[in-house]
């Protein structure tokens, strides 16, 4: 008597990506395939805006040098050089807000310029001027007034609305869940006060780590309000693969950095599984994997090396490409503007690290 014949199922016939052994194990890692299967084409005449965590600003640049239309709507003086505009935080982002690592940041900006609410009047003195709380490091110096730091944070509010406003996609890429929360607002900062400007007062500055059920929220809450301000807008979520610098949670920074990650690429799942107009890039997934033995960071193990920004940059435009049958494109000369460019990353968090001891 022969055996039944046995009935398909869901894991029957699957692509070869599926199945690890025939996905990972018998693949040489930089020859992966499948790695990203993007929803929605974006094309060089897409209007693309790109906020977040350090990691994002290789993003931006990648699309420039693919003669994409990376959306600036904040420009730097004419006749300032590339380096001069990047201390002084143009062209980092699409506007000159700084790193925002966490949701709740993003949903924060979001509100101020969509005109849902109103920045607080809180300024933190300086030897020689005002710091922005909410952008301590934006500018080398100090602002020689309040009124100056008002005025050019509302320059910033108005170009961070036109860039949701103009955009076709909106790049954000989730980088922290550990913040700092002013109590008496209840307005968060995106560094503690105390290690880059301003005073760190106990009584009025708490450490208020973001659970997924709040990360989610916040991260959705801010889909909704772009989509409000442009129906039209499309949004690619990415987790930092850059660990944590420093940690204030009382756990091992390698502990913290792991929960931490695993948290953002939840919601950033969770959001891209659960909309249509959500997708996720795992560039996270390409570069910290243990299948790609650690060869994209620095000896540091925290740094991405340009390798792994290449290969990751390299797989987000041929995937694209190969989903949507685009023609597939290589970097071009760097803009006049960025001539004599050093192109180094500006990444506010590593401030938390100049505490710890040395060695």
């Amino acid at each position: 008597m022969s055996p039944p014949e046995q009935s398909p199922h869901p894991y029957t016939d699957l692509p070869a990506h599926a199945y690890w052994r025939s996905g990972v194990g018998g693949v040489e890692p930089l020859r992966m395939q499948g790695l990203w299967q993007p929803k929605f084409p974006i094309t060089p005449a897409d209007p693309v805006a790109t906020y977040g965590s350090c990691f994002a600003q290789h993003i931006g640049r990648a699309l420039r040098a693919r003669g994409h239309d990376w959306l600036v709507s904040e420009k730097p003086p004419r006749r300032v050089s590339g380096e001069v505009a990047r201390r002084f935080g143009y062209r980092l982002f699409s506007a000159r807000t700084g790193n925002i690592y966490t949701p709740t940041l993003l949903l924060q900006w979001l509100r101020w310029a969509l005109g849902e609410a109103t920045p607080p009047d809180t300024v933190w003195p300086d030897e020689s001027g005002f710091r922005d709380p909410f952008r301590p490091r934006i500018e080398p110096d100090p602002f020689d007034s309040v009124a100056e730091l008002e005025k050019l944070r509302a320059v910033t509010l108005r170009a961070l609305a036109r860039s949701v406003r103009k955009a076709r996609v909106f790049v954000f890429t989730l980088g922290l869940t550990e913040r700092w929360v002013e109590t008496e607002t209840g307005c968060e900062y995106p560094l503690c006060p105390g290690t880059s400007a301003g005073r760190y007062d106990p009584d009025r500055h708490a450490f208020a780590p973001l659970d997924y059920p709040q990360a989610h929220a916040a991260m959705q809450a801010a889909l909704d309000l772009m989509r409000a301000a442009n129906p039209r807008l499309r949004f690619l979520l990415t987790v930092s693969p850059v660990p944590l610098a420093a940690t204030a949670s009382g756990q091992h920074v390698l502990t913290a950095t792991s929960g931490a990650k695993a948290t953002l690429r939840a919601v950033a799942g969770a959001l891209a599984g659960a909309r249509a107009d959500t997708d996720y890039f795992p560039s996270y997934e390409m570069i910290t994997s243990p299948v790609f033995g650690g060869q994209f960071f620095a000896p540091d193990r925290r740094q991405v090396t340009d390798a792994g920004v290449a290969f990751v940059m390299e797989r987000f435009f041929g995937d694209m490409a190969a989903r949507f049958d685009l023609p597939k494109t290589a970097d071009s000369p760097p803009p006049p503007d960025a001539a004599a460019d050093p192109e180094e990353v500006i990444c506010d968090e590593e401030m938390l690290a100049a505490f710890g001891p040395r060695g």
